[in-house]
C-alpha cells in the first residue's frame, strides 16, 4: 500500500516510470490526439510572468507567461492555478468548459490566460494587491506577482492558457 504522505517528487518518478512502461505507442497517440508537440511540459520555475491591467469584458488580469532563455516547453490548455490570498474563496475556478490547445513555448513564443477577479454583481468583495499563481500541477513552486492596481475579489474565474491574447478574454454570463 502506498503511502499517503509520498512526496511530490516520489510520485512525479513513478508516474514517469509508469510513463515509460506504457511504450512509445502510448506516447505518440497521446501526441497525436493532443496536438502537443514532443517536448516537454512547463514547470512554472520555466517561465517568466507579466500581469497587466485589461478593461475589456468588463476589466480582467491578462498573464502572459514566455519560456525563461534556452527553455522549450509546453502549457497544457487548462487554466492556471491562481488565487488572491490563501483563502479557498480567492481561487480562480475555471472559465471555460473545455480543454484548449496546447501552447508551446520557446524563444519568441508566448502564452496568455485571463483572470476576471470579480464575476458577481454587487458591493461585496476583498482587496488584494498581489496574485499567486503556478501552473495547474505545480502549486508547490508558485510564484506571487503584483498586481498593476488593486482588485477586488469575489468568485475569481481564469481562461485556459491560448496563443492568442484574444483568446484569454474570461468572458462572463
Amino acid at each position: 500500500m502506498r503511502s499517503r504522505l509520498a512526496t511530490r517528487s516520489a510520485r512525479l518518478a513513478l508516474a514517469a516510470v509508469a510513463t515509460l512502461a506504457l511504450g512509445g505507442a502510448a506516447t505518440a497517440t497521446a501526441t497525436a490526439d493532443s496536438g502537443s508537440s514532443t517536448t516537454q511540459p512547463c514547470a512554472t520555475s520555466d517561465l517568466s510572468f507579466k500581469v497587466t491591467s485589461e478593461t475589456q469584458a468588463g476589466g480582467y488580469y491578462l498573464i502572459t507567461a514566455k519560456a525563461k532563455p534556452g527553455i522549450v516547453c509546453h502549457l497544457e490548455g487548462v487554466f492556471p492555478s491562481a488565487s488572491f490570498g490563501s483563502s479557498p474563496d480567492t481561487e480562480v475556478s475555471p472559465a471555460e468548459q473545455s480543454v484548449s490547445d496546447d501552447v508551446v513555448l520557446g524563444g519568441a513564443a508566448t502564452a496568455y490566460a485571463g483572470i476576471n477577479p470579480k464575476t458577481t454583481n454587487n458591493d461585496y468583495g476583498v482587496q488584494f494587491d498581489r496574485l499567486h499563481l503556478s501552473v495547474a500541477g505545480d502549486e508547490e513552486n508558485s510564484v506571487t506577482l503584483r498586481l498593476p492596481d488593486t482588485a477586488t475579489v469575489d468568485r475569481p474565474i481564469a481562461t485556459n492558457w491560448h496563443a492568442d491574447p484574444a483568446d484569454a478574454v474570461p468572458f462572463t454570463g
